[in-house]
């Protein structure tokens, strides 16, 4: 069983939460499934939403999967919540990120 199946498992048994829809989507996206992961990092901001690694990874999801407007708004939904949480360094890299799509 890969990792993915086992995440797919816990959450079948209903252990539904951000981490585990961030690992969801961290192996969809690393699997070359970018609609999938974007998916499962939708429900993991919506369980936590000032998870900022979950909303830059969202973001790259949906870039990958040709949605340069959702990814554009998951990064300044990104920005505003790793300021609320002080994550600078995070809110730097989603600036960049958003500024290259804003260029493309």
């Amino acid at each position: 069983m890969n990792p993915a199946e086992r995440f797919e498992a816990l959450l079948a048994q209903g252990k539904d939460n951000a981490l585990l829809r961030f690992s969801l989507g961290l192996n969809y996206l690393n699997a070359g499934e970018a609609a999938r992961a974007a998916g499962h990092l939708r429900a993991a901001v919506a369980h936590d939403r000032d998870y900022s690694a979950a909303w830059k990874l969202l973001g790259k999801a949906l870039a990958e999967s040709g949605d340069a407007e959702g990814a554009k708004q998951a990064y300044r939904d990104g920005i505003e919540a790793a300021g609320r949480k002080g994550d600078k360094q995070a809110a730097k890299e989603m600036t960049v990120f958003l500024k290259r799509l804003e260029k493309a």
